[in-house]
């Protein structure tokens, strides 16, 4: 394995430009994650049931395409490198893909929506799955150096908290500004933007960013022998638990919280300012993660803190509500995504680090594998997350654009609030016992510089 940057550095353009891959990846995901659900049910007009339905099956489907695609980017080999090519293709037909899933026919019949709804789901998710995917293997690919890569996943976390706000802030007036005679258009033409959006933010990341670290050809390696392999590596196992709790509870009450707005606080207008009110904290927070990493040297354990204070913040927020308490309701709202900023920077600054330890500990470097199974876990928990929601507002009586009885309003509040508060803190517990702290990184880096293994 060697490194062509000699000191490791990377240069300030390449890490604003990995920012702007996380940019991208937020005006599609984070559209689909907030957005999706409550567009599928009030807009397409197709039921919670089969939405949860979906949610499940379409894990079946990451569960194959996922390490599929993480093995192949490991075998890809272009004058461009292993990850960065995948950007410049996949990235536009993922944009496709994009709109296609917001293009609503709430006048076609139940069978047709569902089967519409599955195809253009499952497709958009592995065309995400293409792009995700390499974009995360790159930055360990860029640099070894285990401070530039906290700055890179600084950098990226920023310009996504950034992203987020804008997201959140503009979506909802922007949905009503263009569809202001039809809900299906306004989400169309935002499904329109934001693909745009999307696909350009990946085009610049391919261009200003470069694969540094380079990997010696190898024989081909058998799935089994790679999974092996991922089952010695601790601190890797203990990232993916980690991952799988943060897209459970993220997802699951991302997807809520239209819905809480809209039913449990009575407008859709409070999710505006709720957004407003956290974007500046999202910001901070994600900025916030060098200076706890350099004092604690330790990357899960700096996530497992985050994760705790964001846990003890969420839980708080249930005794409060915006009509009654609108200061600390907003006020809670805010250091709550400051602590979750942080941790978001913090866990995906883990994985890279675990690719090294692996190969030290094994012998065997796979990072589009390892990460692989990294974006399966969060997916799993995203998955898991809506379809319990979904599932359990069909149960109890949710129905679309009218008042809702309140068990659903209680579901929707305790989803919002005390429910993710709880997981926040078993994902601070789990990533407590993350063990692999700077020095022995750089320990495990100079074994491997100098032809040991563990």
């Amino acid at each position: 394995m060697e490194n062509n940057n000699r000191n490791g550095k990377v240069p300030l353009i390449s890490k604003i430009a990995y920012g702007f891959g996380d940019v991208g990846c937020n005006f599609s995901w984070m559209f689909v994650s907030n957005f999706l659900m409550i567009f599928y049910t009030d807009v397409f007009g197709i039921s919670m049931a089969a939405v949860s339905a979906l949610m499940l099956f379409s894990r079946f489907w990451d569960a194959i395409n996922d390490p599929v695609i993480g093995g192949l980017t490991d075998k890809t080999k272009t004058r461009w490198g292993r990850y960065r090519p995948w950007l410049l293709v996949a990235a536009p037909i993922t944009a496709i893909l994009l709109i296609f899933t917001f293009w609503a026919h709430p006048d076609w019949s139940n069978t047709a929506k569902i089967i519409y709804m599955v195809i253009t789901y499952c497709l958009l998710v592995l065309g995400y799955t293409c792009v995700n995917i390499p974009y995360g293997t790159l930055c360990g690919a860029m640099t070894q150096d285990i401070d530039e890569r906290a700055k890179i996943n600084t950098s990226c976390s920023v310009a996504a908290m950034i992203a987020i706000g804008i997201i959140n802030i503009i979506t909802v007036p922007l949905i009503g500004k263009l569809g202001s005679y039809s809900a299906k258009t306004g989400y169309l033409l935002v499904a329109i933007i934001y693909g745009g959006i999307f696909a350009a933010c990946h085009f610049f990341c391919f261009a200003k960013t470069r694969e540094n670290v380079t990997v010696p050809e190898k024989e081909k390696i058998s799935v089994k022998v790679q999974l092996k392999a991922v089952m010695q590596n601790r601190p890797y196992i203990l990232a993916l638990i980690g991952q799988v709790l943060f897209g459970f509870t993220l997802y699951g009450r991302n997807a809520d919280v239209l819905y809480y707005f809209t039913y449990v606080e009575g407008s859709a207008s409070y999710y505006t300012t709720y957004s407003m009110c956290i974007i500046i904290p999202s910001i901070i927070g994600a900025a916030c993660f060098q200076p706890v990493f350099r004092k604690l040297n330790n990357k899960g354990r700096t996530a497992s803190l985050f994760a705790l204070l964001t846990g003890i913040s969420m839980l708080s927020m249930f005794f409060f509500n915006v009509q009654e308490s609108p200061v600390v309701f907003y006020a809670l709202s805010g250091i709550t995504q400051f602590f979750f900023s942080g941790f978001n920077t913090a866990i995906y600054a883990i994985v890279p680090d675990c690719v090294e330890y692996g190969e030290w500990k094994t012998g065997l470097r796979n990072d589009g594998f390892q990460y692989a199974f990294v974006s399966l876990g969060n997916k799993i928990g995203m998955a898991v997350g809506t379809a319990m929601l979904a599932g359990l507002l069909g149960k109890y009586g949710y129905v679309a654009n009218q008042a809702q009885n309140a068990q659903v309003l209680g579901i929707m509040k305790h989803a919002f609030t005390t429910i993710p508060g709880t997981l926040w803190i078993v994902t601070a517990i789990v990533l407590f016992f993350y063990r692999l702290n700077k020095k022995r990184y750089n320990e495990i880096m100079e074994d491997l510089k100098n032809g040991k293994k563990h």
